[in-house]
């Protein structure tokens, strides 16, 4: 005999998505509730779309931006470094100055 699937009311569902947005994540909804932690996250992402949040991204961009920020946090070590070079020299230059 299989099991039917749960059908949940409009507003339960409203609920979960509502705590997923707060910060709880749905397995720990899964637990507590009934709903199986990927039911919830398929309701999750068909609330984005109705809301006009949804990820409507191609592969390609997506993988654009994960390089761009790649390059972004690379770049910005490479400022620090660069940062604490010029102190460096600065401080190098000030000790040849004075002997």
């Amino acid at each position: 005999m299989t099991r039917r699937p749960r059908r949940y009311t409009e507003d339960f569902r409203r609920q979960m998505i509502d705590l997923v947005r707060s910060g709880r994540t749905p397995e720990e909804l899964s637990r507590e509730f009934d709903p199986s932690a990927q039911a919830i996250r398929n309701w999750v992402a068909a609330a984005g779309v109705e809301d006009g949040g949804g990820d409507d991204w191609t592969e390609g961009e997506r993988r654009e931006l994960r390089e761009a920020k790649q390059k972004i946090r690379r770049l910005e070590e490479e400022m620090e470094i660069l940062k604490k070079a010029a102190v460096w020299f600065a401080q190098e230059a000030g000790r040849t100055d004075r002997r």
